[in-house]
């Protein structure tokens, strides 16, 4: 009995340290996330051998996104929603996917073949302002797509934020290859 007894003690010593080691853990990582910058940013750019007027309806044009980010090629069986306009201010695609998540963007502002401003809005998460610019680089066309925003005082976005350029970057990156090559074959 007094075996069994000083068993279950030493099982909870070991229960009750990891507990402790766990929760000091979490309570690091969310001290840590307070030290870590609010604002993030995520940015690439790609020149495309087309002009601005070829290339600007593309980005321009809610319904064209499909054509050539990524994050529809990951998902096809993503579901698409529109509102608004089909292009410039006030356009709005809205998406649901059980692997890229569920979120919205909506254009917010649109200088033809110069800018478009967007904020994007995923579920759960602050909304994150974005451009994409267009910049004539003799015959072609220099392309930045750019996200930046304000995590604010929650710890945990701001680790979200510290990884942006790494979570986004790539996808923008990909989305950037896919809009070229389509830029360029029209």
């Amino acid at each position: 009995m007094t075996h069994s007894k000083n068993l279950r003690e030493g099982e909870m010593r070991i229960a009750l340290k990891f507990i402790t080691y766990l929760i000091g853990l979490v309570l690091v990582v969310l001290l840590a996330g307070f030290l870590l910058p609010s604002t993030y940013s995520a940015q690439r750019s790609v020149t495309i051998n087309a002009p601005a007027d070829k290339v600007y309806p593309l980005v321009a044009n809610v319904k064209a996104w499909k054509g050539w980010t990524v994050w529809n090629q990951r998902d096809p069986n993503m579901q698409l929603s529109y509102a608004g306009p089909e292009s410039g201010v006030g356009a709005k695609w809205a998406w649901k996917s059980k692997t890229e998540g569920n979120g919205a963007m909506e254009f917010t502002a649109a200088e033809p073949n110069k800018r478009i401003a967007y904020a994007l809005q995923m579920e759960g998460m602050t909304p994150a302002p974005g451009d994409i610019k267009f910049e004539p680089a003799g015959n072609a066309t220099k392309v930045t797509w750019s996200m930046s925003g304000d995590a604010g005082m929650n710890p945990m976005f701001r680790w979200f934020g510290y990884f942006m350029d790494r979570l986004v970057g790539p996808d923008f990156e990909a989305g950037l290859t896919n809009l070229k090559k389509l830029a360029e074959s029209m």
